[in-house]
């Protein structure tokens, strides 16, 4: 059999960059190889630009942004191909989630909206494209997310129950049973949504390094109470969440006076440990190791509270297994492209919810 080749395109709600891979997989069972992955940043006035979009933003802007951001996503392709040394003939597809602006399951009907045209990205690129892979869902009556089960089983499944831990802008773990013969996942709540966007209101930086900051403050534990009373942490799988929830208007009001700014850093770090040991209680896990992946991965105060607040579970980065932690849901939409190349359904059902096995992604031709 000859060598299939995909690349995956992931762009999350903490809006800091483009995630890339490509990689090898001749078959959707088959064993995933990672050939290349790069991380590119957006410009800052693109970061700003796409944070600021909500419910209000006039359409132009939005649609501007759809048929803009192709062209990023182009020159990441072509970096990345550079970089493997592969011909673009050899790519079967690019499998592009989109920068996800706005994910509303109280909405009426439920919206998750993804930036990102894939007829200008297959039209820049020539290559086949993959894209909307939560739409379907969507309209099945699932939550749309999180579809990172779907490749955390082929990626992480082991001869014991595992418990995988994405750290994006929203934390969402998927649990696998023994030889991932059963798998579940849901949103757990904030992760680096609210520490990132605290941190640029106070510090003026993007991202708080390492958690440092976080680390020099101290736990507020009425806050962190009231914070975790918020009815989405007693809510039944399946179930997620956005930044459309939680952001610093949620946060704001909840604040007692006169808290410095590094307690409250130190509290929703804390926040985000909490509700994940939580989620594992709730869910009745009988996980032995937890796999890290995400950007959040980086955050060494952060791993250090999940791994207090989740022992006697032993934490791990997926780094240690092989797969870089930044670059594990894009080689995840890379993979979703080849299933729906293939015709493959996905069972949602223990993930969002969505009452039959249904397929996942629009082709758009080169």
């Amino acid at each position: 059999m000859s060598r299939q080749y995909f690349i995956g395109l992931m762009s999350g709600t903490s809006f800091d960059g483009i995630d890339a891979s490509l990689v090898q997989c001749n078959a959707p069972d088959a064993p995933i190889t990672l050939c290349e992955d790069l991380h590119v940043p957006y410009p800052p006035a693109v970061q700003q630009a796409l944070r600021q979009i909500n419910a209000s933003t006039p359409l132009a802007t939005v649609l501007h942004w759809h048929n803009t951001l192709p062209t990023y996503y182009a020159d990441v392709v072509q970096a990345l191909i550079a970089n493997a040394e592969i011909d673009r003939a050899q790519i079967m597809a690019i499998g592009c989630h989109g920068q996800t602006v706005w994910h509303d399951m109280q909405a009426n009907p439920p919206i998750s909206a993804q930036l990102g045209n894939p007829s200008h990205l297959a039209e820049l690129t020539g290559i086949d494209v993959v894209a909307d892979f939560r739409q379907r869902d969507l309209a099945a009556g699932g939550q749309a997310a999180p579809l990172a089960p779907l490749f955390h089983r082929v990626l992480f499944k082991a001869p014991h129950p595992r418990a995988v831990l994405n750290l994006g802008g929203i934390a969402n773990i998927t649990l696998l049973s023994e030889n991932a013969s059963a798998t579940s996942g849901f949103d757990c709540g904030p992760a680096n949504t609210l520490l990132d966007a605290w941190c640029r209101e106070n510090l003026g930086k993007a991202f708080d390094e390492a958690g440092e900051w976080a680390a020099s403050g101290k736990v507020h534990q009425a806050l962190l109470e009231q914070l975790l009373s918020d009815p989405f942490f007693a809510l039944k799988p399946p179930r997620s969440t956005g930044p459309e929830l939680f952001n610093l208007n949620w946060l704001r009001p909840q604040l007692p006076p006169a808290i410095a700014a590094a307690d409250v850093q130190a509290t929703l770090a804390e926040l985000t440990a909490q509700s994940i040991a939580k989620a594992l209680r709730q869910s009745g896990s009988k996980a032995e190791d937890l796999v890290v992946t995400g950007g959040g991965a980086h955050n060494a105060d952060l791993i250090r509270r999940i791994t207090a607040a989740v022992a006697p579970c032993s934490v791990n980065l997926s780094d240690a297994l092989g797969i870089p932690a930044d670059a594990v849901e894009s080689i995840g939409f890379a993979w979703l492209a080849h299933a729906a190349l293939a015709g493959i359904r996905h069972d949602l059902s223990a993930i969002t919810g969505a009452p039959q096995p249904l397929p996942l992604g629009g082709i758009y031709p080169r």
